[in-house]
């Protein structure tokens, strides 16, 4: 494609309604650097232009012009991020960049040197550098960018580069769809007159901005803030699916029923800085199954269909929607700022991942969209998790957030044993959360004397908010006070008055391997935590893929399990167990069904083609269920009852 006229950018700038109070804010504006380059922040010069444009579609391509003024003399960097909001891992999102051209502002052309493998370097430029692209996108997800025939989806790390040195600046942003084509924008990008120019105050602000174009269906609603009745945010659902109008609008609905229960949580909205908060959703075939937030949007993503899909995608939306608290304000320390050219680990993941984890299921259950068995069911998995899960040995629930990078979508070509070292900070997170809430529910209340009970973990989350997230700061999209792990334990000591019982909690359970013995803690909501399979033995929760010549192991081999102590590993094909064939799933629960905990029986099994035997000894199914009082034919108490409507209740009185 022939390179268009530089001034051609320029006149776009003109056009634009409210750009020049933005250039305005880029004078003063001020913050932390993406990734903390070496060089000066040239806050004060003239936004940044970005002009994107889409000329054949169905290739997956975008092209990208991208237009600074004002530079020094030195030669502009300009950067394609390896790392995405959200995202912990590293992306190598340059290896999709390719006919890369620069020219000076009177369009004489540059060389643009490649000195690292996102990093291009442009010299010889006279104040104006015109760079310019094309990026290749074939994945709809929140991490990447997605180009077809029917829609753009554009994570902006994977789609934007940027030049060191003007990160502070504003930005405009420029959406050209293809010819014919009545592609509209959904994106938290501040908008303008303009329906496809959009401004950012800062990279920051801009790279945590994803944008859908499309012919999207949309649906918009306002809550009113509880803390303000005059306060009511503007939320917009922006879809993009195979389906109907009616399931659009059923959607719409059951989000508008999330968002009205989650901010009772808190008690307040965050103030959105454009004033509306908009969900993108990508419901496609094409799509792969994702969600991933932003300070004032979320993105979702699956191959599912609404109609078919409808009660589980809605788990992706509470998740990601307690993140606007949870996260993007309330931040720890080890994110702020994200740095776009590296991983980003965390030793905080538990809490901002997890604890978000567990809201995410709570919600659905207060605001009557799950019924109460899925959301034990949910429990349950959670707790037996991390409670036989051989990680705890090995590692805390601080140290599985810091192992994020390797896990969170990281991609090797060399087999690992994660099955037995780690164990996911959501998962291990979601179970703090659910223990830390029914611990504060209990302390010091007894059946007699309800109103002992003083505080929960919506007073603990609200707290969080009130020291580190609600004060916000000058400069959007930056968190002026992130948290760290000792703000989070003296927060809870505050709480609850106690600082003993702050640093058990965080001592036992968060850096130490305890498990919570939730038990009693149920008992007190009218619920029993049980054997799942008694008088059941099992092998360890092998992963099995039957054949003719029995069970092979696909995954490894749990530390400590019956099979691991027989000498059995990934791999092996079981062939029959007490001389009996295993030749399915089937057979192999018929046989442990035969079998007492204790017994030491034959198992003979394969390895590469040799036949071995060795002795095992079967255990008993250590795995766990929760069930109500009412499963069971009881009723519950009414003081049982009254702590179940307390914690799972709706606060919205939905």
């Amino acid at each position: 494609m022939t390179p268009t006229s530089p001034l051609r950018g320029m006149a776009v700038v003109r056009r634009v309604v409210g750009v020049a109070a933005v250039v305005a804010f880029g004078v003063w504006l001020a913050g932390p650097r993406p990734g903390g380059q070496a060089g000066v922040n040239h806050a004060d010069g003239p936004a940044v232009l970005y002009e994107l444009s889409f000329p054949e579609p169905e290739h997956r391509w975008m092209q990208v012009e991208v237009t600074a003024g004002g530079l020094p003399a030195e030669p502009l960097s300009m950067r394609m991020s390896t790392a995405s909001p959200g995202r912990y891992a590293r992306h190598e999102f340059a290896k999709n960049v390719f006919e890369v051209r620069a020219f000076d502002g009177n369009g004489n052309e540059l060389d643009p040197v490649r000195s690292k493998m996102a990093r291009w370097d442009v010299a010889g430029h006279d104040g104006t550098v015109r760079f310019t692209y094309k990026v290749f996108g074939d994945r709809v997800d929140g991490t990447y960018l997605g180009i077809d025939g029917t829609h753009a989806h554009l994570n902006m790390p994977a789609s934007l580069m940027w030049g060191v040195g003007i990160e502070r600046r504003p930005a405009t942003v420029r959406f050209e769809p293809p010819a014919g084509r009545d592609w509209r924008v959904a994106t938290q990008l501040y908008p303008s007159d303009d329906p496809l120019t959009f401004t950012a105050p800062n990279l920051q602000y801009l790279l945590d901005s994803p944008a859908e174009l499309s012919a999207f269906m949309e649906r918009s609603f306002t809550v009113a803030d509880p803390a303000n009745p005059d306060h009511a945010p503007t939320f917009r659902v922006a879809l993009h699916h195979d389906g109907t109008d009616a399931e659009l609008d059923r959607f719409a609905g059951d989000v508008e029923r999330i968002v009205t229960e989650m901010v009772t949580v808190f008690g307040e909205f965050p103030s959105f800085e454009t004033g509306r908060y908009t969900f993108i959703a990508d419901y496609l075939p094409t799509a792969s199954g994702d969600a991933m937030e932003h300070r004032n949007s979320t993105v979702l993503s699956s191959p599912g269909a609404l109609r078919t899909r409808h009660t589980r995608l809605l788990g992706a939306v509470s998740h990601e929607f307690f993140h606007v608290w949870n996260v993007e304000r309330i931040r720890p320390r080890s994110l702020e700022p994200f740095d776009f050219e590296d991983v980003n680990p965390s030793g905080e993941l538990w809490l901002a991942e997890g604890f978000t984890n567990y809201y995410g299921a709570l919600i659905l259950q207060r605001a009557g969209l799950a019924d109460l068995e899925n959301t034990l069911a949910r429990f349950v998995s959670a707790i037996d998790t991390v409670r036989l899960g051989p990680g705890r040995q090995f590692r805390s629930a601080v140290d599985m957030s810091r192992l994020a990078p390797f896990t969170d979508a990281a991609s090797a070509l060399d087999r690992t044993n994660w099955g037995n070292f780690f164990i996911s900070y959501y998962t291990w997170g979601e179970t703090l959360g659910l223990g830390l809430d029914l611990l504060l529910r209990v302390r010091g209340a007894t059946d007699e004397d309800e109103a002992a009970r003083k505080v929960t973990l919506d007073d603990y989350m609200q707290l969080l908010w009130q020291r580190f997230g609600r004060a916000g700061g000058a400069v959007p999209g930056v968190v002026e006070r992130p948290y760290t792990q000792a703000d989070a334990n003296a927060a809870l000591a505050e709480l609850t008055g106690d600082q003993v019982f702050a640093d058990d909690f965080f001592d036992r359970y968060v850096d130490g391997h305890d498990v919570i013995d939730y038990a009693p803690l149920f008992e007190r909501a009218g619920l029993v935590l049980r054997p799942r399979a008694p008088g059941q033995t099992w092998l360890g929760s092998p992963s099995l893929s039957f054949g003719r010549g029995g069970g092979r192991l696909t995954t490894p081999v749990g530390f400590g399990s019956p099979l691991h102590d027989a000498g059995v590993e990934r791999d092996d094909v079981l062939v029959s167990l007490d001389g009996r064939p295993l030749s399915s799933e089937r057979r192999l629960e018929a046989v442990l069904g035969d079998l007492s905990a204790g017994a030491r029986v034959s198992l003979v099994y394969s390895r590469r083609g040799e036949m071995l035997t060795t002795q095992l000894t079967v255990e008993a199914d250590p795995t766990l269920e929760l069930v109500s009082a009412e499963q069971l034919g009881r009723r519950p108490t009414p003081a049982q009852q009254r702590f179940r409507d307390e914690w799972l209740g709706s606060k919205a009185g939905l």
